[in-house]
């Protein structure tokens, strides 16, 4: 898939565990987990805004468009 998911990156750099995240924000851990390792087809705009929230961070820190070739 083009599209790459950073959350990781963006949980490193606030120094904030899955957990921390799932508990702040009201997702299942299995949920976001399954965000972070990119085996979800879709997210909804309410969760991403509930996370970009949380971390203090806007939709582009958390997705990347590396394009297929």
């Amino acid at each position: 898939m083009a599209i790459i998911i950073r959350l990781d990156r963006v949980l490193a750099d606030r120094k904030m565990k899955l957990n921390d995240l799932a508990k702040i924000a009201g997702i299942s851990n299995v949920n976001l987990s399954n965000l972070k390792t990119g085996k979800v087809k879709a997210i909804r705009f309410s969760t991403l805004e509930v996370i970009c929230k949380t971390l203090e961070c806007q939709p582009g820190d958390l997705l990347e468009y590396i394009p297929e070739e």
